[in-house]
């Protein structure tokens, strides 16, 4: 890269986000403006090591703040937009679904309309080079049967208030680019795991609940289907179609992976039983467990819950030549491992208003209920 480039990225204190901050910096060639409100999912300690590098600077605020964010155009004079700031739970959105019309749709809108109006001002190459990039998910599309992939020709159909609002947001940047000319990009992406999700997801909650002794709840009979990819690898997509992507572009990225949900949690089960035996785990020596796959309970279904998803990510890979590098037992161990090394980034993650929150969700209401 020729030339260092100030970026802004929104939610970078996120799952996806935090990752994503980590590469651009490490990369060099980033300058990184961190914007994020550090709600219930952002953890401040993701990046703590970050704080007083050369290269990243971090803004507490709103995408919908309609005075800071055009501020923060204006100061930093970014080369682009990474937008990830999102509210992304699909059981809180089946019980709240206010938040994710304001984070993901208004939120959108306000930092559009911000880029919008910072980028008509710009002249030369500094307006022919500047991008938004903005971060989506596969769950626009809906559910694919047995059969079939999700593609960039694939019409939305999103089932869940989360998906809808996402697939709000994409209408609303793909709009942009069409109606202003505002460079844009979409990537939508399969399901990440890896280093630094919020406990509420899936592979980090069984992880964590295993070790804890708690139930392991599997949504209805566990077919449904999901695409897994290493977080690190969708990262490293990120930044190529930012550096490569043409704007006015979707790009739909996975890696390949399809597992049922309930054959997941058994390898999960499977690798703690070999890294973390619960005979070596207190709570669980004293119960007599022989493994963790006894921990498994199937719950009531989630409302509107997707079959499979699948993606065919050959656009990526035949236009910009990216493609996955972390295998998924590779990948799902290296997760596993560093949620077992970082315990105190998981105490202070679960704590507060996540803790209180976790008692009262779709999954442990459904499981009170079974019992």
């Amino acid at each position: 890269m020729p030339e260092k480039r100030t970026v802004l990225v929104t939610g970078g204190c996120g799952f996806i986000g935090t990752n994503l901050v980590r590469l651009l910096v490490g990369s060099g060639g980033y300058h990184v403006v961190n914007l994020d409100a550090l709600t219930y999912a952002a953890n401040p300690l993701s990046l703590v090591d970050l704080a007083d590098h050369p290269r990243y600077e971090f803004v507490k605020g709103n995408i919908t703040d309609r005075r800071l964010v055009p501020a923060l155009f204006e100061k930093y004079q970014p080369a682009g937009v990474f937008h990830l700031a999102a509210e992304t739970h699909v059981d809180r959105s089946i019980v709240s679904v206010d938040d994710f019309v304001q984070t993901n749709v208004i939120g959108t809108y306000s930092l559009l309309e911000a880029a919008h109006a910072y980028w008509s001002g710009l002249q030369g190459e500094r307006r022919n080079k500047f991008l938004f990039l903005h971060v989506s998910t596969d769950e626009v599309f809906g559910s694919l049967g047995k059969e079939g992939y999700f593609s960039e020709e694939t019409p939305y159909a999103p089932n869940s208030p989360y998906s809808a609002s996402k697939a709000a947001s994409d209408h609303f940047v793909r709009a942009y680019h069409q109606t202003y000319g505002l460079p844009t990009i979409i990537t939508n992406c399969s399901n990440n795991y890896g280093p630094y999700q919020f406990p509420e997801k899936m592979i980090p909650l069984m992880i964590l609940n295993a070790l804890s002794g708690k139930p392991l709840p599997v949504y209805g009979d566990g077919a449904n289907v999901r695409d897994w990819i290493y977080v690190k690898d969708y990262c490293k997509a990120i930044q190529r179609v930012f550096e490569n992507g043409r704007a006015g572009e979707a790009y739909v990225v996975g890696a390949g992976n399809e597992r049922r949900n309930i054959d997941l949690v058994r390898q999960i089960c499977d690798f703690l039983d070999e890294i973390a035996p619960p005979a070596e785990i207190h709570p669980l020596r004293e119960r007599g467990l022989k493994s963790y796959a006894e921990l498994i309970q199937f719950v009531e279904d989630r409302p509107g819950h997707d079959h499979r998803y699948a993606i065919d990510a050959a656009k990526i890979t035949r236009q910009l030549g990216w493609q996955a590098e972390v295998g998924f037992e590779a990948g799902l161990r290296l997760t596993i491992e560093w949620y077992l090394s970082n315990l105190e980034w998981v105490k202070q993650a679960s704590s507060g208003s996540y803790g209180e929150w976790i008692e009262k969700n779709y999954a442990w209401r459904a499981l009170k209920e079974k019992k």
